[in-house]
């Protein structure tokens, strides 16, 4: 695979999407299994999350779940003029999601509350790609690595992903932010475990 980010993109896009549908839909609750039995999330009343798409994790099931357990949601609205990310609570993912930019959907700013970074007790961030020390790889916008590089203090942060989605490194700039635990149907990579 190649060292460049594009490459990296473009191979592990591949690799995501030929695992199809039906192994994506049985991996992914394996994994989001091992989201919800982490202390971190047990213990958080306030959860950022997404709306997975594509080949990305699905992600409906928990979200509905966040919000069913009494947790607030909290999901990103992409503001492209700012080329920025802001944060909505979402009371009903099913009422409350709109699509957005590039078809992604997103809080209904008219139904939703906008809240700050601040308030979020666990992140659960998505990712092309990642390494099993903490890397991550995004579509190559950079709107998360400045929604938290911005942060003074930062929730836990999570990465869950499909194994077909860990590489040996992403290479990381300055700007980007680590995740600090990788999570995959084959196990739970903390960022101090290098």
């Amino acid at each position: 695979m190649g060292e460049s980010k594009s490459g990296i993109r473009s191979e592990v896009l591949r690799r995501r999407e030929a695992l199809g549908g039906l192994l994506r839909g049985r991996l992914g609750e394996k994994i989001l299994g091992r989201v919800r039995g982490l202390e971190e999330y047990r213990a958080a009343g306030v959860v950022l999350a997404y709306a997975g798409v594509g080949s990305e994790l699905d992600t409906g099931g928990f979200l509905r779940e966040v919000v069913g357990s009494g947790r607030r949601l909290v999901l990103p609205r992409v503001n492209r003029e700012e080329r920025r990310l802001e944060l909505y609570e979402v009371e009903d993912p099913g009422r409350d999601l709109v699509p957005g930019v590039w078809g992604i959907p997103e809080p209904d700013p008219e139904r939703a509350r906008r809240v700050g970074l601040k308030e979020v007790e666990f992140a659960l961030v998505p990712g092309v790609a990642f390494d099993r020390r903490g890397g991550r790889l995004g579509h190559g916008a950079g709107y998360y690595d400045r929604l938290l590089g911005e942060a003074r203090s930062l929730p836990p942060l999570i990465g869950a992903a499909f194994e077909v989605q860990i590489v040996e490194r992403v290479p990381m700039e300055p700007h980007d932010v680590f995740v600090d635990l990788v999570i995959t149907e084959r196990g739970v990579w903390s960022r101090e475990w290098r």
